[in-house]
C-alpha cells in the first residue's frame, strides 16, 4: 500500500495507463510553475526600471477563512516578485462604492490583475455577478469576467482562463496520459469549475459529457471516463467502484468531515473516497494538496501574463493605427466640404490606438479628449521618438502652409511609412478665426478634422486663460482701490480674518510673510510695522503692466480709461486689452513642464511695480492658486485627429510676436513618449524662421530639454515671387497675372529669402529638409528651379510637396526626406550664450537671423536693461518682438536685405515665461476687425445644425 501511495516525480512519469495510484501533487507542480514564473518577473524587472507586476486583491468585510486565502495568495505572489495589494474595505460599503473602486483599480497601470474575493461579507445586498463583470478582462486574472469565459466557451484562448480549471488540466497534462481523443467526464457543472473545464477540455480535443444533479445512472456514466473531473460538492461521493481502471482522477472538492482521530475534530476530504479511488486510478490528485495550490500558482501565472503584456506595450510602442481612406477629387473642394466629408474616428478609439489607457483620457464629446498628464509618470522610462520642427520662410499675408505642410508629413508618415507619428499644433485664436486669415487648422488633404470644433471654442482652454488672466487683473486693481481707501488696521482685519474664533494666514499669505523677511506665522503676534509692511504692496497705478484680454479682434479696446464708476471713488486710469493669445499666462501655459512648474511660473509674473520701483509678482496679490484652479482642466493637451485619421496634439497658443509661437511643451513631451524611440513628432513654429525657429530654439528647446533632429522649411514660388519684387499680396483679393503665371526671373530674385532661412537652420547644427508647398499654378519649371537653388544654399534635401491636394501621398517623399535627415548625426547648439547680457543677445539675434549691420536701442530700453539686469533678469532668453512680414524691422522691405539697423524702441520683461522681450517697432496686441471680416459669411444652419463661413 506505502508503494501505491508513494508521490512519483511527475516529469519521468510512464505515460501508460497500467499503473496505479500515483499521486499527482498539486503542491509539487505549483512549486514548478512558482519557480518559472519567478525567473519570468526577474526578466521584466531587469528589462523595465521600476516595473513589477501589479495584483489588487480586493476584499469586502473581514470573514476569516476569506483572510486564509488572501494570506496565502499574499505570500505567493511575494516570493514570485508580484507586488500584492490587499484592499480591505468596510462591510458596511454599498454597491457602487465597490464598482467606483473597481473602476479605479481597472484604470490604474500600476495594477496588472484584480481579484474580488468570494463571498462578499456586506451589510448591504452586492450582485457579485456585477462585481465580477465590472473587473476589466484584461485585468481579470480570475477569468470569471463574463467577456473571458465566452471567449473560452468557443476555444478562444487569448483572454484568462479561470484558475482552478486550467490547474486541472496542467494536472492533467503532466500526468503524461493524452487529452486528445479522451473520454471525459466532468462531474458539476458550477460557472466556477464545472463548466469551464468541460469546455476546456473540450477545446484540448477531449470527448467530454457533462454530469449534474439530474443525470441519470450517474456511476455508469462515470466508469466510462478516461479522465474524470469532479466538483459537486458531496465528500466522497465518487466510489472506486465507478471509476475506470486507469483513469485520471482530478478531485476539485474540498469538505470538512468529522474525524475523531484529528485535534480539531474534523478532517478534509474531496469529492473523491480517496482510499477507494487511488487503488483503481492510474494518476488521482489528494485532497488537500491537489487541485487547491494548483489555483494559487495559476492566479499568479496570469497576472504575470497580464504584467507581461502590459511590458510588452511599454516596449513595443508601435501603434496599430487604421488610416482613413481619402475620398479625393480632381477639384480640390473647400476645406470645410473636405472636413464634413470624412468621418472622424471616436476619439476612444483613436486613443486605444495610440496606446493610452482609459484613465489617461477624458473624452469632450465624440471627437476630442483631453490628455492627462499622469501618461509622463507611466511612459518615464519610454525613449523619446524623433523631433521635428516645420518652419517657414517669410510668409505672404495669406500664409505659406506650415500646419497645411505639419499635417500632410504625419499623414504620410503614418499612413504611409508605417511609422508612429504625432502632429503638435497651438490652439487657434478666435481672432484671425472671425477676422480675414480664418482658421488655422490646415488645408485641402492635409488637416486637422473635425475643423469647427478645432477653429472655435476647442475645450476651452484659451477661455480658462482669459479667465485667469483677467480675474489677475481686477485682483490688482481692487487691491490697489482697497489699499487707498482703507487703513494699515482695517486691512490686516480684512486681508487675516477671524473666522469661528480662529484667526491664521493662507499658505499664499505665509509665502508672503516669508519673502518679507517675518518669520512669525501667528497674525496676533505681528506688529503694527509688520502687518502694515505686510498689508500694503504700494502699488504704481502708472506701471501696471497686466492688461485685461479677451479673444477676439478689437481696435477700440487698445486703449481705455477704468474706474469711472462713482463707487471706485475717482481711482481711474488708462489701461488697455490684449487679445488672449497675447497673456503672458498663455506663454507660461506653452512653456510649463508640470503642474508645479505652472504654478511657479504664474506666481512669478511680475504684474505691477511699487511706488519705490519694487517689482509685484502675482504671488504679492495672492491670486497664483486662484489662477491654477482655473487651468487645472487647461494644462492637458487635447486630442484630435488628421483627416487620414492619425493623432494629432492641441495645446496652447501663444502670439509668435510678443512671445515664441510654439504649441505646449507638455504636448510635445506627451507625444515623444507616445511615439516612442522609432516614431516622430512634427510640431511647427509660428511666422518665419527668424521669429518661430529662433524662439522654438533658443526659448522652448532651452525649458524643455528637447532637441529637434531635423528642420522642414516650407517655402513657395508665390512668397518668392513677392520676395522677387511682385505686386503686394492682400488677403480676400485675386492675385495678381505675376502669381498665376510663370516668371522664372521673379523666383529667382526672391531666392534670397529662401538662401537667407536656410542659412538660418544651419546655424543651429540641425537638418534642414525644404519643402516646397505647390500650387496649381506652379510650373514645373519655377517648382525645379526652387529646389536646385536650396540644395545648392546648403539643404539637406528639397521635395516639391502635393499633399494640400493628395493628402499624406502628396508628401510621401517629403517623410523619406526627413527620415533619412532624422538619421544623421545631430549637431545642435543654442545660437547665444543664455548668460552673455542682454544688448549682447540683442546683437547676436539681429545679425545672425536677420542679417542686420547694426542694432541702436531707444534711451528708454538702455535704462529698461539696466534695470533689468540688476533684477537678475537679463539671465533670461530673449524673445524678439519684430514684424513677421519682413527679415527687418520694417514689414515693406521684402527679400533678404543685409547691413541694415534695427531699432529696438522699448522692451519688456515676462518674468512667469522665463524671457525678456525686446520690441522692434510697434507691435500689435490688439488686432481690430476690417472691414469685412469673415463674420459676414458665417451662420449656424438649424436644420442642418452646421456651421457655415469657416475656412
Amino acid at each position: 500500500m506505502r508503494s501505491l501511495l508513494k508521490v512519483v516525480t511527475i516529469l519521468h512519469r510512464s505515460m501508460a495507463t497500467d499503473v496505479r495510484g500515483v499521486v499527482l501533487s498539486g503542491t509539487e507542480l505549483a512549486k514548478e510553475i512558482r519557480e518559472s514564473l519567478t525567473k519570468d518577473v526577474a526578466v521584466l524587472k531587469s528589462t523595465l526600471t521600476d516595473f513589477a507586476p501589479g495584483l489588487a486583491i480586493v476584499q469586502v468585510g473581514g470573514r476569516e477563512d476569506s483572510n486564509v486565502y488572501i494570506r496565502m495568495k499574499i505570500k505567493a505572489a511575494s516570493e514570485i516578485g508580484i507586488k500584492a495589494e490587499h484592499v480591505k474595505l468596510p462591510n458596511t460599503i454599498t454597491e457602487t462604492e465597490l464598482l467606483n473602486k473597481l473602476y479605479k483599480l481597472n484604470n490604474d497601470p500600476n495594477v496588472h490583475g484584480i481579484i474580488v474575493q468570494m463571498p462578499l461579507d456586506s451589510v448591504n445586498p452586492i450582485n457579485s455577478h456585477l462585481i465580477t463583470d465590472t473587473v476589466s478582462p484584461d485585468k481579470d486574472v480570475d477569468g470569471l469576467n463574463t467577456i473571458n469565459e465566452g471567449r473560452v466557451a468557443i476555444g478562444d484562448m487569448t483572454g484568462f482562463l479561470p484558475c482552478t480549471p486550467n490547474g486541472c488540466i496542467e494536472l492533467i497534462k503532466k500526468s503524461g496520459v493524452p487529452i486528445a481523443g479522451a473520454n471525459s467526464v466532468v462531474l458539476g457543472r458550477s460557472k466556477i469549475v464545472g463548466t469551464p473545464v468541460s469546455e476546456l477540455l473540450k477545446w484540448n480535443n477531449a470527448t467530454v459529457t457533462v454530469c449534474h444533479s439530474k443525470t441519470k445512472d450517474l456511476a455508469k456514466v462515470v466508469s466510462q471516463a478516461d479522465i474524470l473531473v469532479v466538483g459537486i460538492g458531496q465528500p466522497q461521493l465518487v466510489k472506486g467502484s465507478w471509476i475506470k481502471p486507469g483513469a485520471v482522477v482530478i478531485d476539485c472538492g474540498i469538505n470538512s468531515i468529522p474525524d475523531a482521530t484529528k485535534k480539531s475534530g474534523q478532517r478534509l476530504v474531496g469529492d473523491v473516497d480517496y482510499d477507494e479511488a487511488v487503488k483503481v486510478a492510474s494518476y488521482i490528485t489528494p485532497v488537500p494538496g491537489g487541485v487547491g495550490p494548483m489555483t494559487v500558482a495559476m492566479l499568479m501565472k496570469n497576472t504575470v501574463i497580464s504584467a507581461q503584456r502590459a511590458a510588452e506595450r511599454l516596449i513595443n510602442s508601435k501603434w496599430n493605427l487604421r488610416i482613413l481612406p481619402l475620398n479625393k477629387q480632381k477639384l480640390v473642394p473647400s476645406d470645410i466640404e473636405i472636413s464634413r466629408s470624412q468621418e472622424p474616428k471616436q476619439i476612444a478609439s483613436l486613443a486605444e490606438e495610440i496606446g493610452l489607457s482609459p484613465s489617461e483620457f477624458s473624452p469632450y464629446g465624440s471627437k476630442k479628449a483631453k490628455i492627462s498628464l499622469k501618461i509622463l509618470k507611466r511612459l518615464k522610462n519610454q525613449s523619446n521618438g524623433k523631433f521635428v520642427v516645420v518652419v517657414g520662410i517669410t510668409p505672404t499675408p495669406l500664409g505659406e502652409g506650415k500646419s497645411t505642410t505639419t499635417l500632410g508629413l504625419v499623414q504620410a508618415l503614418s499612413g504611409l511609412r508605417g511609422k508612429n507619428s504625432f502632429a503638435t499644433l497651438r490652439q487657434p485664436s478666435q481672432g484671425p478665426t472671425f477676422g480675414v486669415k480664418g482658421g488655422a487648422a490646415g488645408g485641402g488633404y492635409s488637416q486637422v478634422i473635425p475643423m469647427e470644433e478645432f477653429n472655435l471654442h476647442l475645450t476651452g482652454d484659451i477661455h480658462a486663460v482669459s479667465a485667469a488672466n483677467n480675474l489677475l487683473a481686477a485682483q490688482i486693481d481692487a487691491r490697489y482701490f482697497h489699499e487707498s481707501t482703507q487703513t494699515d488696521k482695517a486691512l490686516y482685519e480684512r486681508l487675516v480674518p477671524t473666522v469661528k474664533g480662529v484667526r491664521k494666514f493662507s499658505k499664499i499669505q505665509i509665502k508672503r510673510l516669508q519673502k518679507l523677511g517675518i518669520t512669525k506665522t501667528d497674525p496676533n503676534l505681528l506688529t503694527p510695522e509688520e502687518q502694515s509692511k505686510f498689508v500694503r504692496l504700494d502699488i504704481d497705478p502708472e506701471n501696471i503692466t497686466v492688461t485685461r484680454v479677451v479673444d477676439i479682434n478689437d481696435r477700440f479696446l487698445r486703449k481705455i480709461t477704468i474706474g469711472q464708476s462713482p463707487t471706485e471713488k475717482g481711482h481711474t486710469r488708462e489701461t488697455s486689452f490684449c487679445i488672449s493669445v497675447g497673456s503672458e499666462i498663455m506663454a507660461i501655459l506653452a512653456l510649463a513642464t508640470s503642474v508645479e512648474d505652472l504654478k511657479q511660473r504664474l506666481g512669478n509674473m511680475v504684474v505691477a511695480f511699487s511706488k519705490s520701483g519694487t517689482p509685484l509678482t502675482a504671488e504679492d496679490f495672492g491670486v497664483t492658486g486662484a489662477m491654477a484652479v482655473l487651468l487645472k482642466d487647461a494644462i492637458d493637451p487635447t486630442l484630435m485627429q488628421s483627416l487620414e485619421g492619425t493623432p494629432v496634439l492641441v495645446h496652447a497658443g501663444p502670439f509668435a510676436n510678443i512671445a515664441h509661437g510654439c504649441s505646449s511643451i507638455i504636448a510635445d513631451a506627451i507625444a515623444l513618449k507616445l511615439v516612442g524611440p522609432d516614431g516622430f513628432v512634427v510640431t511647427e513654429a509660428g511666422f518665419g524662421s527668424d521669429i518661430g525657429m529662433e524662439k522654438f530654439f533658443n526659448i522652448k528647446c532651452r525649458t524643455s530639454g528637447h532637441i529637434p533632429n531635423a528642420i522642414v522649411l516650407v517655402t513657395t514660388v508665390r512668397a518668392l515671387k513677392m520676395h522677387g519684387g511682385g505686386p503686394a499680396v492682400t488677403p480676400g483679393a485675386v492675385l495678381k497675372k505675376e502669381y498665376v503665371e510663370e516668371n522664372l526671373e521673379l523666383v529667382r530674385k526672391g531666392l534670397p529669402n529662401l538662401q537667407k532661412h536656410i542659412s538660418n537652420g544651419n546655424k543651429f547644427g540641425v537638418p534642414v529638409v525644404v519643402a516646397i508647398n505647390s500650387h496649381a499654378t506652379d510650373t514645373q519649371a519655377e517648382l525645379e528651379l526652387v529646389k536646385e537653388a536650396a540644395i545648392a544654399s546648403g539643404a539637406d534635401d528639397a521635395i516639391i510637396c502635393t499633399h494640400w491636394a493628395d493628402g499624406g501621398e502628396g508628401a510621401a517623399a517629403l517623410a523619406d526626406a526627413v527620415i533619412a535627415a532624422t538619421n544623421k548625426p545631430n549637431k545642435f547648439k543654442f545660437l547665444y550664450d543664455v548668460n552673455a547680457s542682454i544688448e549682447e543677445k540683442i546683437n547676436i539675434i539681429a545679425k545672425e537671423m536677420y542679417g542686420a549691420g547694426r542694432v541702436v536701442l531707444a534711451d528708454k530700453v538702455k535704462g529698461k536693461i539696466a534695470e533689468y539686469t540688476k533684477l537678475g533678469y537679463d539671465k533670461l532668453p530673449l524673445c524678439m518682438a519684430k514684424t513677421s512680414n519682413s527679415l527687418t524691422g520694417d514689414p515693406a522691405i521684402k527679400g533678404a536685405p543685409t547691413g541694415f539697423t534695427l531699432d529696438i524702441t522699448d522692451i519688456f520683461v515676462s518674468v512667469g515665461a522665463g524671457f525678456v522681450v525686446p520690441m522692434v517697432g510697434e507691435i500689435m496686441r490688439m488686432p481690430g476687425l476690417a472691414t469685412r471680416p469673415n463674420i459676414y459669411d458665417m451662420d449656424w444652419n438649424s436644420e442642418t445644425d452646421e456651421i457655415e463661413g469657416l475656412f
